[in-house]
């Protein structure tokens, strides 16, 4: 994006934006590219960028049915962090955290990532146990993760219920100081600029309905701008993925399901850092405008109808304002749902499919923001080389067959043990 003085913004705002330049261009689909990536969203656009920086692949389409950062990108609680269970986990998402580190600087364009801290909070005995043994596991793979006090909780989020009679009475807590939040458009835009930059062709409004395959092997996609011709294609449409998959005739492990996210009228600022929580599923946060965020379970029935029901919504709100009372005072500004790909093992899938030339990146349940540039680094490496990063390797679609699944419990669809 060109660069203006104080007098040019004003100028630009004033004219209605008219001489304001595209942020990336907008070009026709082209006969044919080396590589299609199915999906403008973070992942889809982190997955361009990493292949035409990192591995010299300038000939690559990002197709987007509507626009970019339209979809979960857009439809998330941006929450950051790497502390999950299991250690194929934690590595994976502790090199995503990492890469957010750097990613304003990578990209120059400001993602608002804010490492805040990311607190679980313990309700019971069996709770700070469950916690302490999350981060004895973290700090093994070098991870940090600090056991806090109930005092030290409530110096850090002063405006929790510490009430013993409380509903969630808290006896302590687990905290990733490095955790935090992004800002999800920001992520979007910065990988669409950077790619174009690049060479990549960002297309939007351009929906796939089906695969061109010969021999097993896919050679290209069908569109509702026309056939593209590929020697790769590469799923990356979150919720819709087994709707995507199943164009080409498979049937993945993979259920789609709503996650409802709410936010609150602007305040100013009291809570600075997420809280979450070990025994329900609920996670508050302030956003740099002053909105409350909040979140919680998925719906828990498959549809990609995008239209949360009401029941959820009073749940979460009555988890919140159990935790955090003062939240009872705000006004709802509003809410939304996104479509999660909930893995039958709560954990994603990286890499080739049994279709020649068509690879997959998906069955990320709630947790693919903030694995953004580390899935996007680790499916390119992929589709460039051929051979699947050691980091993503335990996460093939093989593995279901096999019988060697990644359990996050907690996280797929019939998760009980929170």
């Amino acid at each position: 994006m060109a660069r203006y003085s104080t007098l040019g913004l004003l100028g630009a705002g004033l004219s209605g934006h008219k001489s304001w330049p595209r942020a990336w261009r907008a070009p026709d689909p082209k006969p044919r590219y080396d590589i299609v990536v199915i999906g403008g969203g973070g992942h889809g656009l982190a997955t361009a960028y990493n292949l035409a920086k990192y591995h010299g692949v300038k000939s690559v389409a990002v197709l987007e049915r509507g626009w970019i950062g339209g979809g979960n990108t857009g439809r998330n609680t941006t929450i950051v962090r790497s502390n999950y269970r299991q250690p194929q986990l934690q590595r994976m998402l502790e090199y995503a955290l990492k890469l957010w580190e750097e990613m304003t600087d990578e990209l120059n364009y400001n993602v608002m990532f804010s490492q805040r801290g990311a607190v679980f909070l313990g309700h019971s005995d069996s709770d700070m146990t469950r916690l302490a043994e999350r981060g004895d596991s973290l700090r093994a793979q070098g991870i940090d993760a600090d056991l806090m006090s109930r005092a030290e909780v409530a110096r850090l989020i002063p405006v929790l219920n510490m009430s013993p009679d409380a509903r969630f009475p808290v006896q302590g807590g687990l905290i990733q100081k490095r955790g935090g939040t992004a800002r999800h458009d920001a992520v979007a835009w910065g990988y669409a600029r950077a790619a174009d930059a690049l060479g990549v062709d960002i297309i939007q409004n351009c929906e796939v309905t089906g695969f061109a395959l010969r021999g097993g092997k896919v050679e290209g996609v069908e569109t509702t701008r026309g056939p593209i011709g590929a020697d790769k294609v590469a799923i990356c449409v979150a919720g819709n993925s087994g709707h995507v998959a199943g164009l080409a005739g498979l049937k993945l492990p993979i259920e789609s399901h709503l996650l409802q996210a709410f936010v609150s009228e602007p305040v100013k600022p009291m809570i600075d850092t997420v809280i979450m929580s070990q025994s329900i599923h609920c996670y508050i946060s302030q956003s740099d405008k002053g909105e409350i965020v909040l979140g919680g379970d998925p719906d828990m029935y498959p549809t990609y109808s995008q239209r949360g029901m009401a029941l959820r919504t009073e749940e979460v709100a009555g988890q919140a304002i159990a935790l955090v009372p003062a939240l009872s005072r705000l006004r709802m500004l509003r809410c939304w749902a996104g479509t999660t790909d909930m893995s039958f093992d709560g954990s994603p899938i990286i890499g080739e499919t049994p279709v020649d030339g068509l690879y997959l990146n998906g069955g990320w349940c709630y947790g693919g923001f903030k694995a953004t540039p580390g899935s996007g680094a680790l499916y390119a490496h992929h589709l460039a080389t051929g051979q699947a990063h050691e980091l993503a390797v335990p996460f093939n679609l093989a593995r279901f067959a096999h019988g060697s699944t990644i359990d996050e419990a907690g996280v797929g669809p019939k998760a009980q043990d929170r």
